[in-house]
Formats: structure tokens, sequence, C-alpha cells
């Protein structure tokens, strides 16, 4: 078996992590567990592009359990968890090729080489791999019956590649799953993130300025959380809408040129290109503390603050001090990648869960629908939502009230009114 990792010793541990993981996705273990009988990926082929973690390792044991060939690669060179790798490799069984800290080049190696099996469907955290599989493999476009989307950033790039009708194949978008987004999104990030600055810098949040760049549902959740934690949140939007509501929320709105001159945490979460820039870096004060936890590291303009910096060394694991002339530090954190999960773990397990159900509950969909969907962007179906809810509330122990017949024909009526 074809396969590149950092260490395959590591497996024990990664195994041990795994099942930990699992132990709070009791969602992806019911599915597995109906898969495990009903085999409905069978003879299918799967190439994944994820954050190689504990949590994927468990959606991988479901779409195995399911009958499915899988290959995995990592969606950000940072993200991956060795030991998680080692162990999907060692005790699953699929072609993994992923090395935390990976260059760009063979970045890309591994997404070819996760293309090699020549997939039914496709398992996106970005797009990286549907993109490079309509410029590099164009050959195998004709065999692909569809794919799933994880996150905003990748559904945006798909979106537009729908408009410009180059998309050859449909796209499931995940992300706009609620089970997905309500959930993952705004605890699952907003935790996450919040863990992945405190790891990387030990810095106290009460009372410091901390600094929110966008408020959708990832940036409404890291501002929550870290006003939890007692901080003075300033959140800067361009929508005027969700300026309204973080306003509403509680949370000042100003634009990033006068955020920039009082905050002392920044983290970027639009999905877009230099939120912030050379002006911003030079009106930041000393010892600032920027960080992304948007998908890709352009949500920073790195190359921006390389230039105006006269030095920069490593001063902790995940951080980088750049010393601007004039002897200002600037500390950008995991390189500007996604710091939740290059300087922690990611979004804890029982969120993703939910997220990983739907990645494997529109596998199946694909299999049985695929051929009849156009080339486009979909969302979840509305029932596949529903069946998630309905299983968390089950394992959860939770019981609901339903409708009486009286109550559903009140709501199906016109003529009953006061």
């Amino acid at each position: 078996m074809k396969y590149d990792i950092k260490d395959i010793s590591l497996a024990k541990t990664g195994r041990l992590r795994i099942e930990w993981a699992e132990r709070n996705m009791p969602v992806l273990r019911l599915i597995r567990e109906r898969f495990k009988r009903e085999k409905p990926l069978k003879g299918l082929r799967i190439s994944a592009c994820l954050h190689v973690t504990t949590e994927t390792a468990n959606l991988m044991y479901t779409l195995v359990a399911g009958g499915a060939q899988v290959t995995l690669c990592a969606s950000n060179p940072l993200s991956t968890q060795d030991d998680v790798a080692a162990s999907l490799v060692k005790d699953l069984g699929i072609p993994v090729f992923c090395i935390k800290g990976e260059n760009n080049k063979v970045y890309y190696q591994h997404i070819l080489s996760a293309l090699e099996i020549q997939p039914h469907i496709t398992m996106d955290d970005g797009a990286d791999l549907v993109s490079t599989l309509h410029s590099r493999r164009k050959k195998l476009l004709a065999g692909v019956i569809g794919g799933t989307e994880e996150t905003t950033t990748g559904v945006v790039r798909l979106r537009s590649m729908e408009k410009h009708r180059v998309l050859k194949y449909p796209l499931i978008s995940v992300n706009d799953s609620k089970t997905k987004y309500f959930f993952d999104n705004r605890y699952g990030t907003g935790q996450s993130t919040v863990d992945g600055i405190l790891r990387a810098t030990n810095v106290l949040l009460a009372g410091s300025k901390v600094v929110a760049a966008g408020y959708g549902w990832c940036g409404r959740g890291f501002a929550t959380k870290a006003k939890g934690m007692g901080a003075d949140v300033i959140v800067t939007e361009v929508d005027p809408l969700k300026a309204i509501e973080a306003i509403m929320d509680g949370f000042r709105v100003m634009p990033m040129a006068e955020a920039a001159k009082v905050g002392d945490v920044f983290c970027t979460l639009t999905g877009d290109i230099n939120v912030i820039r050379a002006e911003h870096f030079k009106a930041m004060k000393d010892n600032a503390v920027v960080c992304n936890s948007g998908h890709f590291n352009v949500e920073i303009d790195i190359p921006a603050l390389e230039k105006m910096a006269k030095r920069k060394r490593q001063i902790r694991p995940s951080v980088t001090e750049y010393t601007l002339p004039g002897g200002k530090r600037i500390n950008l954190l995991a390189e500007g990648r996604l710091v939740n999960l290059s300087a922690a773990e990611g979004h804890p397990a029982c969120v993703m869960d939910m997220s990983f159900a739907n990645q494997a509950l529109s596998a199946e969909y694909l299999v049985r629908h695929g051929k009849e969907l156009e080339n486009r962007v979909y969302v979840v179906p509305e029932k596949i939502d529903s069946e998630i809810s309905r299983l968390k509330l089950r394992a959860l122990g939770v019981k609901i009230d339903q409708l009486t017949p009286e109550q559903k024909e009140y709501l199906a009526s016109w003529e009953m009114g006061t």
C-alpha cells in the first residue's frame, strides 16, 4: 500500500486518541452501525482532502464500514495530527498522504496521490481537491458521481466555479447544513480558536481587547467565547447587517484601521484576502498578537509583514515574532494558518459528530441520486439535516414534543385566526 506519513510507529498513540474522540461522536457511531449492515457505499472509491484529525479518522472508519475504498490527504499543511495519520494507515489500512508542516509542493503532491484511486466521490475542505481535479487531472472527471464540501471558503470557490460554468460534477455543500454551521462554525470554531490562541501564547484574555474580523457564524462564535472569558471584544465587518447584529449582541464595531490602534489580540474569520494589511501592522501596539481562523493563510498580509520587519524569530512553538523598525513587535500565530487546528486540536468531537454525519449521509445520497443532479452546488437535503438532529437528540437521551393533529391543522390553514 502506498502512503506518505511522518512515522508509522506513532500509530498506537493515534489509535487511543481516535478511540477517545469516538466516545463523543454518537451520531456517527449510529450511522456506522447501519452502514456495517447495509453497505450503501460498497464498491465506491472516495478521495478525501480533510483535516487529518481524530474526528476525521472516525469518519474514515464509517466510510470503510459502509463498503467504500478510501484515500485521505490533508486540507491544510499544518492541521495534520501525525499519530492519527499513522493509525489510519496501520489499523484501518487506508492510503494516507500528509505530514504536519509539509511545504506547498508536497501538499499538492499529496493531493495528486489521493486522486490516484480514480474517485467516484470527492470529500473536500477548502476545495483544493476539486480544483486540482479540474485543472491537473481532468481525465478523471468523467468517473466522478459527485462530491461534498465541508467549509465556507470551499463553498465560495465552488459557487464561483458553478457561476463560470466550469464545475463538471455536482457538489453538496455540507457547510450549509444547519446541523453543521449552527454548531460546528459557531461553537466549534469559537471554542477551538480561543483554545489555539491560549495554547500558543498563554495570554490572559480577561481584560484584553480582542478584535474579531468578521461576524459570520465563525466570527460570532469566537467573539462570544472571548467575551465569556472576560475580553473586551471589538468586531470589524463589511456587511452592515452583520455589523448591526454584532452591536445588538453587545460588541463594539469599528473599522480595522481604528481597531488596529487599540487591539491586543486580532483574529481573522472572514474567508477573504488581506483583511489585516501593512497599514494595520503600522498602527498596532507593541507585542500585538495576530492570528487567523479562516481556511487559508491569506487573510493576513504576511508578505507585507515580512517586508516590513527588520528581524523575525520563532519565540514559541506556534509564535513568530516580527520586529518592525523602531522596535515594535508583532506576534503571528501558526504562520497565519488555521490557529485552532495548527496550534490546538480543532473542534471538539461532539461538534464534528454532526458535521461528519452530514459527510457520511451526503455520500450515501450521492450514490443514490448523483446521476439525477446537475453540475451545481446543492444544499444538504433537509431530510438528512432532520435525521441528524433526531439521532443527536436520541444519543443525548433528550425527548421533545410533537405537534398534535389540532396544531398541525392550525398551521396548515389560513381560515383560523384570532
